[in-house]
């Protein structure tokens, strides 16, 4: 067996920006590597940039026209001297061009093999290749539907109807929750397939989509994969993102609540098996929905760093970027990887992150531009912030709206909620509306509290009109305070240590619609 070539890398270039981009710098820091951010013109005092060794424009603020510009960024990494180009997630994290462009130009990609990115980049072709592999998979189609004639049509109405109601009509290409809908009957199902197309071609510049059952009650429970070149994968243990809006994840925990250790195993199995099946190197993310009646089905792979990888680096003890960095340069999987992989059957400890996004959750979490006036983040034991903003910041519609992740570690579930609560009453932003409301909301569901998610809950349970209400009254008592404050301040001694004050701030800063 001829040995691996172990490039050896000094400087690695970082395809991406905000928290994921710092994340990676971090780890390059760490591993005594240099960093070389790459930055939109709307970017240019962005954290990640001051935080890197060096850094380089790509491109104006469209990421179309900088963070999207695989030739520029292939560019940048040459024109700096970069041995390798870690891609973060989204962007050009999972196009095989990209990945082989930058072998061919001599970088190490770190993640997965460009033809193993394609074999999993279309979901159906990775839908056809776990049916191979012996995965169950959620009934469905395996070809993109065809609409173009009324026989073809025809077909597609007779296959939704074998598959059954309610379905999800599915773009095969891209993810996050985009060209995606959901059909409860054949009245909608001409419209539906029409609307994920349209959105699809737009998103990802492929309109293709499937069928596939939409499981009721079900959940969405993932296993977090590392491979070598040595032909050693591995799981690294499992998280829950069963909570979501219009199919997009707001939470994500490990390990999945309520599993056996047996169950654990056999998705685990199952998570390896479909790695095994494309030749996996580096890190992807197999995912799968729980049914109520505990089967597990094959959904997809995501063959890159995911959002979610925070939650299993506090329960593991494994830093899966720093991984990822060793895994590009040739090195097997290290005794640290292999020593947790082993204790996932049966995990010690519960970790919960929660995405703060400038998204309003009284509004249909719509997008929330404008500028951060305030950003002061939790802290204490067990409590961990992934962040790329910080007061002053910018919040661009060009970008994903994504500001940070708040993580928590406790040594059980309980005690992750209780610190959670905790964490989430101290951290404050102003200046735009978040996702926060809607997140100390959640924590104080039953279904919730007792381990009992699943993707329809935000549909089925959110109302946010009370909250609505509720923070419409909080603010008129704070403004009230303030100004009963203001007759009171020459009374104090300059009314820097007043309760009434701080507590109306607190109370305006980030719960008002």
């Amino acid at each position: 067996m001829n040995p691996v070539r172990r490039p050896v890398l000094r400087r690695v270039l970082v395809a991406n920006r905000g928290e994921v981009a710092l994340r990676i710098i971090r780890a390059c820091r760490e591993a005594g590597l240099e960093s070389v951010a790459v930055y939109s013109e709307a970017d240019r005092s962005a954290r990640h940039v001051r935080a890197a060794d060096m850094a380089i424009q790509v491109g104006p603020a469209p990421a179309a026209d900088s963070y999207l510009r695989a030739d520029r960024i292939i560019e940048a990494a040459l024109e700096c001297g970069a041995d390798a180009v870690h891609p973060g997630y989204g962007f050009l994290s999972e196009r095989a061009d990209f990945a082989a462009a930058c072998q061919a130009a001599g970088l190490v990609f770190v993640g997965p093999a460009p033809a193993t990115l394609a074999a999993l980049g279309d979901k159906l072709a990775a839908r056809r290749l776990a049916a191979t592999a012996g995965i169950p998979l959620v009934p469905g189609t395996f070809e993109p539907l065809a609409t173009h004639t009324a026989e073809a049509m025809a077909a597609v109405r007779a296959a939704a109807t074998r598959i059954g109601w309610p379905l999800l009509v599915k773009a095969a290409a891209g993810g996050g929750g985009r060209g995606m809908r959901r059909v409860d009957d054949e009245a909608d199902l001409a419209a539906a397939i029409e609307a994920a197309t349209r959105e699809a071609a737009a998103a990802f510049g492929d309109g293709a989509v499937y069928l596939e059952r939409y499981i009721e009650g079900g959940r969405h429970v993932e296993v977090q994969l590392l491979g070598d070149d040595h032909g050693r994968i591995v799981a690294l243990g499992d998280r829950d993102c069963s909570i979501q809006r219009r199919h997009q994840k707001l939470v994500e925990e490990a390990p999945a609540p309520g599993l056996s250790a047996a169950q654990r195993r056999a998705v685990h199995a199952l998570g390896v098996r479909m790695a095994e099946a494309v030749g996996l190197r580096n890190a992807a993310t197999a995912e799968f929905m729980l049914t109520p009646q505990g089967e597990f089905y094959f959904l997809e792979v995501n063959a890159r760093l995911q959002v979610e990888h925070g939650v299993t680096e506090l329960l593991t003890g494994v830093d899966i970027v720093r991984a990822q960095l060793e895994i590009a340069a040739g090195s097997p999987l290290s005794d640290a990887v292999l020593a947790a992989a082993d204790r996932a059957p049966d995990p010690r400890g519960h970790a919960i992150e929660m995405r703060i996004s400038a998204e309003n959750p009284l509004h249909d979490f719509s997008p929330e531009p404008g500028t951060l006036t305030r950003w002061r983040e939790s802290g204490g034991p067990g409590v961990r912030i992934d962040s790329g903003v910080e007061e002053g910041t910018v919040v661009s519609v060009e970008y994903d709206p994504l500001l940070a992740k708040l993580l928590v570690l406790a040594p059980d579930r309980p005690a992750a909620l209780a610190r959670l609560r905790r964490a989430l009453d101290e951290f404050e932003v102003g200046g735009l509306q978040t996702t926060l409301p809607f997140h100390r909301w959640l924590v104080d569901q039953d279904d919730f509290i007792s381990g009992r998610p699943s993707t329809d809950l935000v549909a089925r349970t959110w109302d946010p009109l009370p909250l609505w209400r509720a923070a419409a009254a909080q603010a008129v008592d704070a403004v009230a305070r303030v100004a009963a404050d203001e007759q009171r301040a020459p009374l104090l001694a300059h009314g820097s240590d007043d309760p009434w004050r701080e507590a109306a701030r607190r109370e305006a800063v980030d719960r008002c619609p």
